[in-house]
C-alpha cells in the first residue's frame, strides 16, 4: 500500500475491509454462541469483571473497553484468544485461564445482553484530522516553504507532494542535527512525533507547482544520467516508496546542494556510492531534469479520515445488524482502548491478518484521529 495513513494515514482503513475483501465470515476457531446463563454471567462479572468494565459494561478508566451490547461472538472469540495467549493482558490472561467454557459463554452473553443506551458518546474527545492538525503546526514553516509547501526562495526545498514518511525522517534528522540546519529549524524541536507526522501529511497532500527549466544544467543530458536514480526515486522522479523522496518538481538549487551533500555530510552509503564519479556539471544536469518533471500529491489528507472510516464501516457498522459477524462494534468505544488496539494490530501484537495489513501503513496521528472519531459516535 503506497499511501502512508497517519501518519498518513495515516492509522484504520484501520479496521475495515479493502476494496477486494468482503466482511469476514465467522472464523471456525471462534466458539458458537451457545445460549449462556445471564444470571450466572452477571455473578461472574460482579466477582471478576466489574472493577474494570463495570457491571453495566461501561469502561471505568481510559484504555478499558466498553463491553455493553458488544457482539457476543466477538466477546467469545476475544476471551478464547486471551485463554490461548494470543492476546496479551496480564490480568485478563490470568482470569481467562481459569474460566470454564460455561464461564466464557455466560459472561459473554451477559455483557452482550446489556443495553448500549447507557453508554453516552465521549464528550471530552476532540476530533481533529491529521491534515488539520498538520495545517496548524505547519504555519511556522510557511515563511520559507510556502503555505502549501511550495518553496518561496531558491535553495529552500519544496515540501508539497513529498513522500510523508520521508518527510518525517528528514524532520527527525534535522532535530538530531544530522543535517545542516538553520535557526528556523528550532521550531521542529517543539513538535511531538504525532505533530511531525501530521505536518508531513499536510504537506504531502498538496500538489507541487510546475517549474520552468533552470538556466543552469541540461535537462536532456540529465535524463540519461538519472537512470541510476530511477530504481529508488522512480522513472521521472516520483517515488513508489513513502520512505524515498520524490525529486520531480523540486527546487534546482536545493537539489544540487543536497546531492553534493551526500559526498560529505549526509549519511547514506548507497547515495554516496552512486554519486561517486559525478562531476558538478553532471549533478546540475540531473537536477535540471528532475526540476522539469511533473508530480502530484503523495497523500490525500483532506479526505483521509472520511475515506478510512468509510472502509472501516464496511465491517464494523455492518456488524451491528449481523450478530453472526465476528467483528466488534466500535462506535462509542473508549478512545484510549481503540488507540491501543489499533497500534497492536499495526505492530502485529494482536492476531488479525486483515487488520495488520490495513493498519500497517499508518502512524499514531492517523490512528488517534480514527479512534477519536469513533469514540465520539453514538453507540449502536
Amino acid at each position: 500500500m503506497k499511501r502512508f495513513l497517519v501518519s498518513l494515514a495515516c492509522a484504520a482503513a484501520l479496521a475495515g475491509c479493502s476494496e477486494r475483501e468482503r466482511p469476514a465470515k465467522p472464523a471456525a476457531a471462534v466458539p458458537s454462541a451457545v445460549a449462556g446463563d445471564l444470571k450466572a454471567g452477571k455473578t461472574f462479572a460482579e466477582t471478576e469483571c466489574k472493577g474494570c468494565h463495570g457491571l453495566d459494561g461501561g469502561s471505568v478508566a481510559p484504555g478499558v473497553p466498553h463491553l455493553a451490547a458488544q457482539q457476543e461472538r466477538y466477546l467469545l472469540g476475544a476471551l478464547k484468544a486471551y485463554k490461548e495467549g494470543k492476546r496479551t493482558h496480564a490480568a485478563l490472561k490470568v482470569i481467562a485461564a481459569r474460566m470454564s467454557e460455561a464461564d466464557v459463554r455466560n459472561v459473554s452473553a451477559y455483557y452482550a445482553s446489556l443495553p448500549a443506551s447507557g453508554l453516552a458518546p465521549a464528550k471530552d474527545v476532540s476530533h481533529i484530522s491529521p491534515y488539520e492538525r498538520g495545517r496548524s503546526s505547519a504555519a511556522a514553516c510557511a515563511k520559507c516553504h510556502g503555505e502549501d509547501g511550495n518553496n518561496t526562495a531558491p535553495g529552500i526545498p519544496s515540501l508539497a507532494g513529498q513522500q510523508p514518511r520521508y518527510l518525517i525522517a528528514a524532520l527527525q534528522e534535522y532535530v538530531r542535527g544530522e543535517r545542516k540546519s538553520s535557526p528556523m529549524h528550532a521550531a521542529m524541536r517543539a513538535l511531538s512525533p504525532v505533530d511531525q507526522e501530521a505536518v508531513a501529511i499536510f504537506f504531502a497532500s498538496h500538489a507541487p507547482a510546475e517549474r520552468a527549466a533552470p538556466v543552469a544544467g541540461d535537462a536532456a543530458a540529465g535524463a540519461a544520467l538519472s537512470a541510476v536514480c530511477s530504481g529508488c526515486h522512480g522513472l521521472h522522479g516520483v517515488s513508489a516508496d513513502s520512505m524515498t523522496p520524490n525529486l520531480a518538481g523540486q527546487d534546482f538549487k536545493y537539489l544540487v546542494e543536497a546531492i553534493k551533500a551526500y559526498r560529505t555530510t549526509r549519511k547514506r552509503d548507497k547515495m554516496r556510492l552512486y554519486i561517486t564519479g559525478l562531476g558538478d556539471k553532471d549533478i546540475q544536469n540531473i537536477a535540471a531534469y528532475y526540476v522539469t518533471q511533473k508530480s502530484g500529491p503523495a497523500e490525500r489528507g483532506q479526505t483521509m479520515v472520511r475515506d478510512l472510516t468509510e472502509k472501516c464501516d464496511r465491517c464494523h457498522a455492518a456488524s451491528a445488524g449481523n450478530p453472526a459477524m465476528v467483528v466488534p462494534k466500535i462506535a462509542g468505544q473508549d478512545r484510549d482502548y481503540l488507540v491501543m488496539a489499533l497500534r497492536a494490530y499495526r505492530d502485529d501484537r494482536r492476531e488479525s491478518t486483515t487488520m495488520h495489513k490495513m493498519s500497517l501503513p499508518y502512524g499514531d496521528a492517523v490512528i488517534e484521529s480514527i479512534a477519536s472519531y469513533y469514540a465520539s459516535q453514538p453507540t449502536n
